[in-house]
C-alpha cells in the first residue's frame, strides 16, 4: 500500500521581504510561518524548509531504527532523535546530522551502532537525501 502526504505553502511577495504559511495538510497538525530572514539569519516565530525536513528525518530514522532494533531481539525503550539540517544560502543545504540518545536493555554498543547506521542509510529520508552529507552520532543512554 502507498501513501501520499501533502502540505501546502501559500507566500506572498518576493523572495527578500515576502513570508507565507506552510500548512501540514494530510495531518491537519498545523499552520507554520515561513520567511527568508528566518531561514538564513535563524529566529523564532518561523519555521524553515530546514526544520521541517529535519522533523522528517528524525521521525523517519526514528521509526528504522526501533524496527532495525526491534527485529534484531532488542526493542528499544525509547529513542530520541534530533536532526540538524544546515542550509547555506550559497549552495542550499548541505548536510544533516542526526543525534541520538537511547535506551535499549540488552544490547551491546557495537550491535548498537552497527543497527544505527544500517537505519540512518535505509530509512527512505535518508534516503532520498543521498546528494548531501548525513552524518550520525548515537549513543546509549
Amino acid at each position: 500500500m502507498t501513501a501520499t502526504s501533502e502540505a501546502t505553502t501559500v507566500w506572498r511577495g518576493d523572495l527578500l521581504s515576502g513570508s507565507g504559511t506552510t500548512t501540514l495538510d494530510s495531518s491537519g497538525s498545523g499552520v507554520f510561518a515561513v520567511d527568508w530572514r528566518t531561514r538564513t539569519h535563524g529566529s523564532t516565530g518561523a519555521t524553515t524548509p530546514e526544520e521541517l525536513l529535519g522533523a522528517a528525518h528524525a521521525s523517519c530514522f526514528s521509526m528504522a531504527f526501533a524496527h532495525a532494533l526491534a527485529q534484531f531481539g532488542t526493542p528499544p525503550e525509547s529513542l530520541q532523535t534530533t536532526a540538524a539540517v544546515t542550509f547555506d544560502p550559497a549552495v542550499g543545504i548541505t548536510g544533516s546530522h542526526l543525534l541520538v540518545s537511547a535506551v535499549v536493555p540488552g544490547i551491546d554498543e557495537a550491535d548498537f551502532e552497527r543497527l544505527a547506521d544500517e537505519a540512518k542509510t535505509g530509512c527512505p529520508v535518508s534516503r532520498a537525501l543521498t546528494g548531501i552529507p548525513i552524518t550520525l552520532e548515537a549513543s546509549l543512554a
